[in-house]
């Protein structure tokens, strides 16, 4: 499939996608889109930056009724920064329809969000938490959702969200669609899906590909009290265009930021313990190329779209491989080339042999 206009779209929203510049479908966006503007199931497997949450936007906004003012479409998604990218997408998507769409998330006004919502929201995006506490006090009305959509399952479920996801799928108790979005399907998944979901037509672009094959993986060895050092010089030695440091902690995260700071200009952190309000202007900073390096958590790991990232430095490899992989993803989204490079100790050459087998790769060792 080679053009939207083959997708059975309505003109508003060809002409939205067209203002956005988006030339073709991507592989999960021509799967998936045709699946779920038929009303169907859908449990779909895709790498990080394969342009899923326009997969989910263009249709969910392409089927709205936009003379009914209530929740139409409801999607679940495990962080902040997440839930106002979906929003964001779905307001360009849906913006030439009059589509309404809305973030809710903790660290907000709850007054203000109920308000928001009394006023008409076609389109709400939502942690579980804030939902759950909207739910409870019965300020929110989910009798209309016709699609639910939870994405990055696998990290809401690694965040403990399973019994949240439980209680929110219950409370939709009317027919609905169901459709659910992950990197790796954990078992815990499957149970999710075959507990709530109805002959769900799986999309897999994964198979055999954990991570972009415009990717490049590199490590640099070194011992680990040299690393703050040695990433100072890696960052000088690839000048990357933007980068993302991730580092294991919020106290790390910080420290890192500082040392780079003295040597490295345009360098700022993200971590879960900001107030809101400063995460979105950190993200929003870094989004548009005002910031050129940012040393973040894993918060920033998942779905954001920082399309201008060339390299990837991980401080501290974890020994779980599907870090590495949604962390390595941040480079190399939407077939751009990107490099990862990963700072090994003695201490992390196991874990560095897992992820090799993980993304099917040989060590390149860089040398400086």
């Amino acid at each position: 499939m080679k053009d939207f206009t083959e997708l059975n779209l309505d003109s508003s929203i060809l002409q939205a996608i067209e203002k956005l510049g988006y030339k073709e479908p991507t592989p999960i966006q021509a799967k998936a889109i045709p699946v779920i503007q038929s009303g169907k199931d859908i449990i779909g497997l895709a790498q990080t930056g394969s342009g899923k949450t326009a997969a989910c936007t263009i249709p969910i906004c392409n089927r709205i009724n936009i003379s009914d003012n209530t929740i139409q479409a409801l999607i679940i998604v495990p962080t902040r920064e997440l839930a106002l990218q979906y929003a964001t997408e779905a307001q360009k998507v849906g913006k030439i329809r009059n589509v309404k769409a809305f973030a809710m998330y903790g660290g907000e006004d709850s007054g203000l969000q109920e308000e928001k919502i009394k006023d008409g929201v076609h389109v709400l995006i939502a942690t579980p938490g804030r939902l759950i506490d909207f739910i409870y006090s019965r300020r929110i009305d989910l009798s209309q959702v016709a699609t639910l959509i939870l994405d990055e399952a696998d990290e809401m479920l690694s965040m403990g969200f399973y019994d949240d996801l439980e209680f929110i799928i219950q409370c939709l108790y009317h027919s609905h669609q169901t459709l659910l979005f992950s990197a790796t399907m954990p078992e815990k998944i499957k149970i999710l899906a075959k507990k709530h979901m109805k002959e769900p037509i799986e999309i897999s672009l994964n198979t055999g590909v954990m991570t972009p094959k415009n990717l490049e993986h590199a490590f640099f060895y070194c011992a680990p009290h040299e690393k703050e050092d040695r990433l100072v010089d890696l960052l000088k030695f690839f000048n990357p265009n933007q980068s993302i440091v991730f580092a294991n902690s919020r106290w790390q995260c910080e420290k890192l930021q500082k040392i780079l700071s003295r040597n490295i200009r345009d360098v700022d952190f993200l971590h879960g313990g900001l107030a809101q309000d400063v995460r979105t202007i950190i993200t929003n900073k870094f989004r548009t190329g005002k910031t050129k390096h940012l040393v973040a958590t894993d918060v920033a790991a998942r779905g954001l779209d920082f399309s201008g990232i060339t390299h990837v430095f991980i401080f501290q490899l974890s020994d779980d491989s599907d870090v590495y992989v949604h962390r390595s993803g941040r480079a190399g989204r939407l077939d751009r080339k990107g490099m990862v490079i990963s700072l090994v100790s003695k201490y992390e050459m196991r874990a560095m042999k897992k992820v090799c087998l993980r993304v099917k790769c040989e060590p390149k060792w860089v040398e400086l």
